[in-house]
């Protein structure tokens, strides 16, 4: 029997594997919520499979997503990652990756860790949706709104609403799978 997936992943077999392992499942490591900071971010105005069949390159390109080392990249290595064809060659993007990954420690040194930080505005749990049809997912919710605004304010570039609501889905804050979806109950 085929398993019922949300609609969204297609027959694309990367698509599938991240939707069947990663999309919902909660995350509260602070590597692991950067990493998927920075690809929202640069997925802003793409599609996520694009970042999806690009995330080895950025990967690679920014130091396993370590936000101590990026936090610190010169002049010169932001000008590699320019030339870098691997991954999206968005100057305000890879500046944002940089700057956001100063405000993540400053949000560390305030609360602990981002991960309290963020987990702070859902209570430490998941919300659970009950979505019938894909057609019903937000691509904004006023907590994501909320936390945008927080992030903005505290020096956060390219975290608009729709990308925090999209890094929420990806992080398990939302369960937005539908559900009929057999990962609805298993995450």
């Amino acid at each position: 029997m085929e398993k019922i997936r949300c609609k969204w992943c297609g027959n694309d077999p990367l698509y599938m594997e991240y939707h069947d392992t990663e999309w919902g499942v909660p995350v509260f490591n602070d590597d692991k919520l950067f990493e998927f900071l920075i690809l929202e971010t640069f997925q802003a105005g793409l599609s996520w499979i694009t970042i999806l069949r690009k995330r080895e390159n950025f990967r690679k390109a920014f130091d396993n997503f370590d936000y101590k080392k990026i936090a610190n990249y010169s002049e010169a290595k932001y000008d590699e990652l320019l030339l870098d064809a691997g991954i999206i060659r968005n100057k305000l993007k890879i500046k944002a990756t940089i700057s956001n990954a100063v405000a993540f420690m400053e949000i560390q040194k305030e609360f602990g860790s981002f991960s309290k930080y963020i987990w702070n505005f859902t209570n430490e749990k998941p919300i659970i949706n009950k979505w019938k049809d894909m057609k019903e997912l937000p691509a904004t919710s006023e907590l994501s709104n909320i936390i945008s605004k927080d992030l903005k304010k505290r020096g956060f570039k390219f975290v608009g609403s729709t990308v925090i609501y999209a890094h929420m889905q990806a992080t398990g804050m939302i369960n937005d799978h539908v559900a009929e979806c057999f990962r609805y109950k298993e995450v």
